[in-house]
């Protein structure tokens, strides 16, 4: 007899640029396997309130800028400077095409960048987490 299938978190959030090519990976992937999920483009929408906050606070701020990417040779190099907990969170609230994608949250947990490896973890972990 199969074993039955973990029970799936009821919703994961994503957020990121739709465009992203990093972005189209994680959706395929989360689509391939039926994971629901809800998209938010902050870089359309914005980030929602108190979330940039709550995400720095689990992940640090190191963990959340994207310091590869052409948004961030686009930013002035004085904005760049000396970044510190403050600076770096006004600079991605700026700036929210900086913020590493995709970030995946399912409530208790959080997530940056695609691995389908962990991803399978995440996904996992978060159904146990409901």
């Amino acid at each position: 007899m199969a074993a039955p299938e973990p029970a799936r978190p009821a919703m994961i959030r994503i957020y990121g640029i739709r465009n992203c090519t990093t972005m189209k990976k994680a959706f395929a992937w989360l689509d391939a396997r039926g994971v629901r999920y809800a998209f938010h483009d902050y870089r359309k929408s914005g980030v929602p309130a108190g979330e940039l906050e709550r995400w720095i606070a689990q992940l640090g701020w190191r963990s959340l800028l994207n310091a590869r990417g052409t948004t961030w040779r686009r930013i002035p190099e004085t904005g760049r400077e000396n970044l510190d907990d403050e600076r770096a969170l006004a600079l991605m609230r700026a700036w929210p095409g900086a913020i590493r994608r995709p970030l995946l949250d399912t409530g208790a947990q959080l997530l940056v960048g695609f691995d389908p490896a962990l991803y399978a973890r995440f996904i996992a972990a978060g159904a146990s987490d409901d």
